[in-house]
């Protein structure tokens, strides 16, 4: 029993940015994208705006766009160059450190004269020591200093150490000491006259020595690593067969720089084989120039950077941490060789650094490779939003410079149009993207989702009527047979009849007063024309996008719920002329004319609604000024405000209408006094209804009305 209330187990857990939520489906791009496609007719500039500004569906979840991307970007870049000072900081924090080791020495130099001082005075506690005791202690006071060749050694008279007294060798340490402090202090100012110098010297206190060894070795790698990813250790720690593997690999490599630039196909597989070490994540030879440029880049991004004199202090400070004479020739002419295949003009290594902030040479030099990295994602974000090619984007670099958030978002754009085709909403008609008959049904749902999502529950429903008939679906209530019903049997009144009549018992005898059927519900046919302004005016009141969502949403409406009904879309500007459902979607303000033309829309619709022999007939009028255009000595002609005629022709059309019963109701989008009055007359004409509605509210008022102007029938 236990098992089966507890087979299902779920935990939680607060968020930390590593659970992931299902991304955005077709249906969540689709919708992102319907109204931008309404209001212009033309998918490939819809699409082009949804990977520009991104989705965000109802539950929240967010795709990022090309816009947002970079703007992420720039403020990461720009946060950098205003925390950091690169023109300073890459020196000064050199100098820092040798100062640092500099005074590590000192101190440990007077240490060490301060523990020769003790010694001495525990040596000879009230003026005698044994002489054992005094060999003793000179035994254990050597100093590390005598190491030192060109300094001297700690006792080099008379027959040696032993043979010196303690005083004779506290003067002989003090000498000593007098000479590296005068060393360290005569130090060039320069930090390659620095590090050249300690480098030659012979450190007493061994704290200070393993810090400038882990300086220099440092130095070292980074500058290797400027060119070679993969080294992982300095100059200094190389074996022999290192360094002259190393050399191999910079020989080789110039070799197959040189047969690229002479055209020729180098064997890049065989030196990967041979060299691939020093090349992580490279798979051809333009990886490997490309890897080589951005870390060269990185290095010159620092000289770029700094002062002339910081500049040159750096570059020597380069040559010399090189070592040695035939690898120095060897660098040298692979920069020449990079150059020229890769020049570095192609990067930008200038960066305007306003901060205060100092930075190591080590991250320095990873701070100006991010920064390119960075140049050449925002290069690649421009070219996809010039082409429309998601795929020049590198996602992976995405992630690694921007993060996991972004990179999701670069990835669902890249299958945006993938997930469209699949789900069947478009699909390729030569170069371009079509929609499929499924989408425009889909862009025809979400209109009416848009237009009746503030409406109560129950707000609305099928088709009204005080009649009664036959036909239609059917519902939960019966009734008594009679004949020429549907014989849609309620099986368990009819038997329940029988057995109140007779009583229990079997076999259960049925008359035909027992027969009980189910009552049908059946909606009237309706046969009506959207008629909508195309005038500039909708455009300039920007109410021409809302009439457009009402038109595909009404279209949505009748295909899905009263198919039977006849729908006709009749656009009126200068002309009038009637849109197919299938054009009614691709319609823009580049439809729009000068002029509005009621006249010659109404005379279309009530000939397109002549056509069906059903009662329900009505126009339905979106506009939101009057007539400006009547017909005169065989053409149509134009005058704005107002014209006696065109207003004439309108009513007169009004009037051939109401004669047909066809029944006309106007929404109204503008509140001009004129058209009032204009309307009104229309309405005392053919006693239909005048809506003044907002074109933001439109869809709604009009929707509803043409719903409760139908009939429901209860048979």
């Amino acid at each position: 029993m236990f098992e089966r209330f507890f087979k299902n187990r779920y935990g939680y857990s607060r968020w930390d940015g590593t659970q992931r939520i299902d991304g955005l489906d077709a249906d969540d791009i689709l919708k992102a994208l319907s109204d931008d496609y309404l209001e212009n007719g033309n998918l490939q500039q819809a699409l082009k705006r949804l990977m520009q500004d991104g989705i965000r569906n109802d539950e929240g979840r967010q795709t990022m766009g090309l816009r947002e991307l970079m703007e992420r970007m720039r403020n990461q870049r720009n946060e950098q160059l205003n925390r950091y000072n690169m023109a300073s900081g890459v020196m000064d924090d050199l100098r820092e450190k040798l100062e640092e080791i500099k005074r590590m020495e000192r101190e440990g130099i007077q240490r060490r004269l301060d523990e020769k001082s003790t010694d001495q005075q525990q040596q000879q506690p009230g003026g005698q020591q044994s002489q054992e005791g005094q060999q003793g202690q000179q035994g254990q006071q050597q100093p590390s200093a005598s190491q030192s060749g060109q300094q001297g050694q700690e006792g080099q008279s008379g027959g040696g150490d032993d043979d010196l007294t303690p005083e004779q060798k506290r003067k002989m340490l003090e000498m000593i000491a007098r000479r590296k402090q005068e060393y360290l202090e005569k130090l060039p100012q320069d930090v390659p006259g620095q590090i050249k110098g300690l480098s030659e010297y012979d450190f007493m206190d061994d704290e200070a020595r393993e810090k400038f060894q882990e300086l220099l070795q440092s130095l070292q790698q980074q500058m290797m690593q400027q060119f070679f990813q993969g080294m992982q250790q300095s100059l200094q720690n190389m074996s022999p067969e290192d360094i002259a593997k190393m050399r191999e690999m910079i020989r080789d490599l110039n070799k197959m720089l040189r047969e690229r630039q002479e055209g020729k196909e180098p064997d890049f597989d065989s030196f990967m084989q041979k060299h691939g070490e020093y090349f992580p994540g490279v798979n051809s030879l333009d990886d490997l120039i490309e890897q080589m440029q951005m870390q060269m880049a990185a290095m010159q991004g620092i000289l770029d950077n700094l002062s002339p004199e910081q500049r040159q202090e750096l570059q020597d400070l380069m040559e010399q941490l090189m070592g040695d004479d035939r690898i120095r020739v060897d660098m040298m002419e692979l920069a020449q060789n990079l150059e020229a295949l890769a020049p570095m003009e192609q990067v930008r290594t200038r960066f305007p650094f306003r901060g205060d902030e100092s930075l190591p040479f080590n991250e320095a030099m990873r701070m100006m490779s991010r920064l390119q990295q960075m140049e050449g994602l925002e290069d690649q974000l421009n070219e996809a939003r010039r082409m429309d090619d998601l795929e020049a984007i590198d996602s992976e670099k995405v992630k690694q410079l921007l993060g996991d958030e972004e990179y999701q978002s670069i990835e669902q754009l890249k299958e945006l149009m993938k997930m469209l085709e699949e789900a069947g909403y478009i699909q390729k008609k030569g170069n371009r993207w079509e929609l499929t008959a499924r989408g425009i049904r889909k862009i025809g749902q979400k209109a009416l989702q848009d237009i009746f999502n503030k409406l109560k529950r129950d707000g609305f429903g099928r088709h009204v009527s005080p009649f009664r008939g036959i036909g239609g679906e059917r519902t939960d209530e019966s009734k008594a047979y009679q004949f020429g019903d549907p014989f849609l049997l309620d099986l368990e009144k009819t038997l329940m009849n029988a057995i109140h009549r007779r009583g229990t018992g079997t076999p259960v005898g049925l008359e035909k007063e027992d027969f009980e059927v189910y009552r049908t519900e059946f909606t009237t046919q309706s046969s009506t024309v959207l008629m909508i302004d195309m005038s500039l005016s909708m455009i300039y009141n920007g109410c021409q996008p809302a009439a457009k969502k009402v038109a595909v949403a009404l279209e949505s409406l009748i295909r899905s719920q009263f198919p039977r009904d006849n729908l006709y879309i009749v656009g009126f500007s200068r002309i009038a002329r009637e849109y197919k459902p299938g054009d009614l979607i691709e319609m823009s303000r580049y439809d729009n004319e000068q002029g509005t033309n009621m006249a010659h829309g109404m005379m279309l619709s009530r000939q397109l609604l002549a056509k069906h022999h059903g009662v329900n007939k009505q126009i339905i009028m979106i506009t939101d000024g009057g007539p400006t255009v009547w017909y005169e000595n065989g053409e149509w002609l134009f005058n704005w405000p107002y014209n006696h005629l065109a207003e004439q022709q309108t009513l007169l059309e009004v009037q051939r209408c109401t004669r047909e019963g066809i029944t006309i109701n106007t929404f109204m989008l503008e509140d001009d006094s004129w058209m009032i009055a204009f309307v009104n007359q229309m309405a005392q004409i053919n006693h239909g209804r005048t809506f003044y509605a907002d074109k933001n509210n439109l869809g709604e008022y009009l929707l509803v009305d043409y719903l409760n102007s139908k009939r429901k029938i209860i048979a």
